[in-house]
């Protein structure tokens, strides 16, 4: 079983001890750095697969530093944050976390979002990994999906996206024409019951401003008014 490298960014010193003994003793590999430029150090000479990344912090923040991630890396990034308001909660979704926790949190609800986004991920990777050898492509227009090579492409160009978004695209190109409910998605692509799929429009908005030419008027990832979301054939 591959022991998991996990990256916390996070400058409040008690914090980061705090979280860094829990996950040891869940059997992680525990990388620290007390901001972004510490954090992108860490990234250049280790295979992190998963960070926990605080958004408040002097010399870089977790804003900053996740969209620079976002650049090279598709692992799962879990906000900490003090704050709650949902427009931070959205912030950090629209840059490329995947989960958020908010301070103060208890151990467990942290090792539990750790866990579920390990699991997520390392399903996402075995997928891609035990593909069939024959490229497997979806396309809609100049919207293609490539379930061997896990690439998105626009009239040919490459579009960078999360594991989430991809699953979520996999999911409508593969079932063109067919609405699916945003608690629909929320379980079929992450395979949980659905508690909370409010994040599910964030996605979308996220997947439109890479894959279409305006969003606002989206020729691919299209709402069904109070039904839930669709690729239409083309």
């Amino acid at each position: 079983m591959e022991k998991y490298n996990i990256l916390v960014v996070e400058d409040e010193i008690e914090i980061a001890g705090a979280i860094e003994a829990y996950l040891i003793n869940q059997g992680y590999k525990v990388f620290k750095a007390i901001d972004g430029f510490g954090g992108l150090s860490i990234l250049e000479s280790e295979k992190i697969h998963l960070a926990i990344v605080d958004v408040m912090m002097a010399r870089m923040d977790g804003i900053t530093f996740t969209m620079k991630l976002r650049e090279n890396h598709d692992f799962p990034v879990i906000f900490l944050s003090a704050k709650s308001e949902e427009v931070d909660k959205i912030m950090g979704l629209n840059i490329g976390a995947d989960d958020y926790v908010t301070k103060p949190f208890r151990p467990l609800e942290l090792l539990a979002r750790v866990n579920s986004q390990l699991r997520r991920y390392s399903k996402f990777i075995s997928l891609v990994k035990t593909e069939n050898e024959v490229i497997n492509t979806f396309s809609s227009g100049g919207l293609e999906l490539n379930t061997d090579t896990k690439e998105v492409l626009i009239d040919g160009i490459n579009v960078r996206v999360t594991p989430s978004e991809y699953k979520i695209i996999k999911l409508l190109i593969k079932n063109q024409g067919k609405v699916f409910s945003a608690d629909e998605i929320y379980e079929r692509v992450w395979n949980e019951v659905a508690i909370n799929s409010d994040t599910i429009m964030v996605h979308v908005r996220n997947i439109r401003e890479k894959i279409e030419v305006n969003p606002k008027n989206p020729k691919y990832l299209k709402v069904v008014w109070g039904v839930g979301y669709k690729i239409e054939k083309q």
